[in-house]
């Protein structure tokens, strides 16, 4: 038997799965580790700590299984997205990692957008500016850490920094090098013209590859200390829902994947570059060689969910505590029983801002419609329909787009819940699928480590023999009109408010 290993990079932990070919898990193990927050709105972790962790993580599952280490035939490596790494000429980090959340760059995303000009940057990037992404992050430091900028040789992004550790090679490839914004994303190459406008040197990016391509193999000192083979191949991996998106069969045109995490995600497959010229959504090149997705995002999905729970349900987490359950078994009971509508109440999801369809870090969350009939059963699925609504957005504009999408898929901890999945068949119009597979990302670049050692003969065939469907649910046409007169009100009620929020923003 052959193994592979799947190693996903998030914000709070690394984990790191060991499966069989078949997609069986034979071993996994994670590590936390923190986040740092010098000032307010800013964000950083130390790349020390995700190596270290992703060494330990490695370690553990391949003593744990005992499989022996020349069975274990390739590694992938899934991560967050965006963070910026810098490594000075000995390969050392020169300064913390700024992450994916991190919101000091707006001045610099200005510069950007000046530089290159915001329709060409679309054209080129797939996307505007956005203080999320990496370019922006670079230039920071270049304008207010002029010492870093010029001890710095080599910038990496979270997983390819795991990558160098292990393999001592400078690489990356096209699914995070996509949200660097200094990718030709239809193009799948570096764009000189970014990169000569920006005044970035191009020496100091890592090599691209397809998420397939062998990148390495393992150095001896890592074997030794791992229990891995130095003829194991590391691959180019992919961005955290490139990853997922392999991890749950999104890999043909047709499907689609919403994620219900903290943010939300709405991401299709698409054969074709399709890039939406008013930025409202993300173009990326993803995992499967020689195609693309577009992605919406929701900035406070789970968020929301959570934020309600923990400050309005402790009732239900002493419950819980008592009785070894989850409190999203309580509130899942009172939305079952909750009309659709909730009796008339709607709630906008905008607690952190919001990214598609508004770009706006201003906007703020509301319920709409509150009066004295209305109970917290009725707040909670308000919640849950409100953050659907902000989802069937990002649906829509994929369609607006001409990306079609007729088997959706649901993961992330909301996409556990038969009620939301419901709600999300309903708006969308389509059936909502889960698979049995449960380690989206780590068997994602694990499928893509399996292609790159030559066990399956593509990323496609490799879905088809790993993935399972597990439930299904189908829309109810009754739900679908009801639920289609409530988004016509909730989506004018962004326009009323947006210079409110910004009277808010600025008091």
């Amino acid at each position: 038997m052959r193994y592979l290993i799947g190693i996903d990079l998030g914000t709070s932990a690394t984990k790191t799965v060991l499966f069989d070919e078949a997609g069986n898990i034979m071993a996994s193990a994670s590590q936390e580790y923190p986040l740092y927050q010098p000032q307010n709105g800013w964000a950083e972790q130390k790349p020390e700590d995700w190596a270290n962790a992703a060494l330990s993580t490695i370690t553990k599952v391949v003593k744990e299984s005992g499989v022996a280490a020349e069975d274990i035939k390739g590694l992938g490596i899934s991560g967050q997205m965006h963070g910026l790494v810098m490594l000075d000429e000995a390969g050392e980090v020169i300064r913390p990692s700024i992450i994916w959340c991190d919101q000091r760059t707006a001045a610099e995303c200005e510069e950007i957008t000046e530089k290159v000009g915001r329709e060409r940057l679309i054209e080129i990037t797939a996307n505007p500016a956005l203080t999320g992404f990496t370019a922006s992050k670079i230039l920071w430091v270049r304008n207010h850490e002029p010492e870093n900028y010029k001890r710095c040789r080599h910038i990496l992004l979270p997983k390819d920094y795991v990558r160098y550790i292990l393999t001592g090679e400078f690489a990356t490839e096209v699914s995070d090098a996509s949200g660097m914004q200094l990718l030709d994303v239809p193009n799948r190459c570096w764009s000189d013209e970014v990169l000569e406008k920006l005044e970035i040197d191009k020496s100091m990016l890592a090599k691209v590859y397809e998420s397939v391509e062998v990148t390495g193999t393992i150095l001896p000192e890592i074997a030794e200390k791992t229990g891995l083979s130095v003829k194991t191949v590391v691959v180019g991996g992919a961005g955290d829902n490139a990853a997922a998106a392999v991890g749950t069969g999104i890999v043909r045109e047709g499907r689609a994947f919403t994620t219900i995490g903290t943010s939300g995600v709405v991401f299709a497959h698409s054969n074709d570059v399709t890039i939406d010229p008013k930025g409202r959504v993300h173009t990326f090149c993803c995992a499967v060689p020689g195609a693309w997705h577009v992605m919406g995002v929701t900035q406070g999905a789970g968020l929301s969910l959570k934020w309600f729970r923990d400050n309005f349900c402790q009732d239900y987490i002493e419950k819980a505590e008592k009785e070894g359950k989850d409190p999203y078994d309580y509130i899942n009971a009172d939305v079952a029983e909750t009309p659709l509508g909730c009796n008339k109440l709607i709630y906008l999801p905008y607690l952190m801002g919001e990214r598609t369809p508004h770009l706006d870090p201003d906007c703020r969350g509301v319920f709409f419609g509150l009066s004295a009939i209305h109970t917290r059963k009725d707040m909670l699925r308000a919640v849950m329909e409100g953050v659907s609504y902000s989802l069937k957005d990002c649906n829509d504009i994929l369609r607006e787009m001409g990306i079609q999408v007729e088997e959706m898929m649901a993961c992330g901890g909301g996409g556990k819940s038969p009620i939301w999945r419901q709600m999300l068949a309903d708006m969308y119009g389509c059936k909502v699928k889960t698979v049995t597979a449960k380690e989206g990302p780590a068997l994602g670049v694990a499928i893509l480590a399996g292609v790159g050692a030559g066990i399956y003969e593509s990323v496609e065939a490799a879905c088809d023999k790993v993935l399972r469907i597990d439930k299904e649910c189908a829309p109810i046409e009754e739900n679908s009109v009801k639920y289609e007169e409530y988004h016509k009100i909730y989506k004018k009620l962004y326009p009323a408010l947006k210079e409110q929020y910004k009277e808010l923003a600025n008091l």
